[in-house]
């Protein structure tokens, strides 16, 4: 409790910080999340007062104040000294790691939606108004602003500046109200301050989304995702984080929270920041097919971690359709010392080049293109080339791939781990086990949107969450005689 307490500069004698933590993890294990409600319990149910030792009950804002600014800032921390608890009494296993996300709404308002893209295009249009009123400006007053092609900020200052001297100098009042007349140049520099005030509004908006599309007024932090329950039907998007849990034989180890609207791009930043907090390292790595990526393949391998990820193709590929289908790279014949791919009508498709690109997190991805030899007056072309938008008619186009090799050998890799015994047992654990904190969390406790606001403060209300399934885990165990059990068992015919 060392962070916790420093983060006082005058400890409270009547309610000190391990009191107060006892509290509201109490109140969170029962469902009730509100600071409101924490201090009307504090007042008439006796297991608060029991936790109160005799002290005075608190004000709703105490438990307001203590949340965000005494246990947010070590949150973090605070849930890896319980992850490390468990490990040393032999709760939780520390070998396997059971991972998945949900998104949760934000405590923000459904309309105060800011797009990047929007904004983007009504600051290239201020521009070019920018550019022409500039041009009125010298035009009318005679002025001279150098510039080439593209007016910037520092020419629209230095033509603000000639304004405003040039009111000086032919001493004009600014008159204001009805029946006053105003003088071109005070419309002008009132012209000038408006397109001004909207291009600091949008430098500032760009500047808020960051690397996101989008964000909401209310709370900066919060991207607008689409969510799961979507009352009115139509897919509207509402703002929200992405919760990532980790979870090991029922109790949650770790969690993250994040903008991202689809799990690929969370899996390393969340195992970064576990392995930096935790006492012991995951060795074995399960998560859905959402987590699937070349780049977290790679990470794993290098990191000495076993990955147990069910490929994205995984339901489809069992299916008749996906089996028939010639045009797919899994159902050709490929010849490895030639490195070329065999069609349905027997031509080879060979390498003609290698594709490179990015994505979004700055990985770069390698692609070894193939062609084939001739496709000319063959029967399957039809069937085996797809696309039917495009422009070049089917009898003029020649069949093309694009293959990563690399992560096609680590697909192949992985999907031979999960069907083995082992695999299947961790992928039936994954879907009680993962599934289960978010149900627990959902369902059972009632917790459908965040009550603060911030990327930390959102981070701080899930620590407790987190903490509050944890107890209550433990407590459920014991009555139940199953401590030191990690797994379920696969059931057999």
């Amino acid at each position: 409790m060392t962070d916790l307490y420093s983060t006082y500069e005058r400890i409270p004698e009547n309610l000190p910080p391990r009191r107060m933590l006892k509290i509201v993890l109490y109140s969170y294990m029962n469902g009730d999340f509100s600071s409101r409600s924490m201090q009307r319990n504090c007042l008439r149910d006796i297991n608060f007062m029991y936790l109160l030792e005799g002290a005075k009950a608190p004000d709703h804002a105490t438990f307001a104040r203590f949340r965000t600014l005494h246990f947010a800032p070590c949150a973090d921390r605070i849930l890896a000294a319980m992850t490390n608890f468990l490990y040393e009494i032999g709760e939780i296993s520390g070998e396997f790691i059971f991972i998945d996300g949900t998104k949760i709404e934000a405590c923000a308002n459904k309309y105060t939606f800011v797009w990047k893209k929007a904004v983007t295009k009504s600051l290239a249009k201020l521009l070019d108004t920018l550019a022409a009123f500039v041009a009125e400006c010298e035009e009318s007053y005679g002025l001279r602003i150098v510039y080439n092609d593209q007016v910037q900020m520092r020419h629209v200052k230095k033509l603000r500046k000639k304004l405003y001297a040039l009111k000086e100098a032919e001493g004009i009042v600014f008159v204001h109200g009805p029946g006053k007349r105003k003088s071109p140049l005070q419309k002008s520099i009132e012209t000038l301050e408006g397109y001004l005030g909207k291009l600091k509004e949008y430098t500032q908006k760009i500047h808020n989304c960051g690397n996101r599309n989008s964000y909401s007024k209310t709370d900066h932090d919060a991207t607008f995702m689409r969510m799961k329950e979507d009352a009115m039907g139509n897919g509207q998007l509402k703002a929200g984080y992405n919760l990532q849990h980790g979870v090991d034989s029922e109790y949650i180890t770790w969690l993250t929270i994040g903008p991202q609207p689809t799990d690929t791009t969370t899996l390393i930043p969340f195992l970064k920041e576990m392995e930096e907090h935790l006492a012991f390292k995951y060795k074995k790595i399960v998560a859905d097919a959402g987590y699937e990526s070349e780049e977290n393949y790679l990470f794993l391998d290098e990191n000495e971690q076993l990955s147990f990820i069910k490929p994205a193709n995984y339901e489809i590929s069992k299916t008749r359709r996906y089996r028939n289908d010639i045009g797919r790279v899994e159902n050709m014949d490929y010849d490895e010392e030639q490195d070329c791919y065999t069609c349905k009508n027997g031509k080879k498709l060979t390498v003609v080049g290698v594709k490179k690109d990015k994505t979004a997190t700055g990985y770069v991805r390698e692609k070894t293109q193939y062609r084939c030899e001739d496709c000319s007056g063959c029967p399957h072309k039809a069937a085996c080339i797809k696309g039917n938008n495009c422009k070049t008619p089917l009898e003029e186009r020649t069949k093309n791939l694009e293959v990563s090799k690399r992560f096609k050998e680590y697909r192949k890799e992985d999907l031979e781990r999960i069907l083995t015994e082992e695999g299947c047992r961790l992928r039936l654990n994954r879907s009680i086990q993962a599934e289960g904190s978010f149900g627990d969390l959902k369902q059972d406790m009632g917790f459908r949107r965040f009550l603060c606001r911030g990327t930390q403060n959102v981070l701080a209300e899930s620590t407790l969450l987190a903490m509050a399934h944890n107890i209550n885990k433990l407590h459920r165990k014991i009555q139940d005689d199953r401590t030191g059990t990690h797994l379920f068992q696969l059931k057999t015919a």
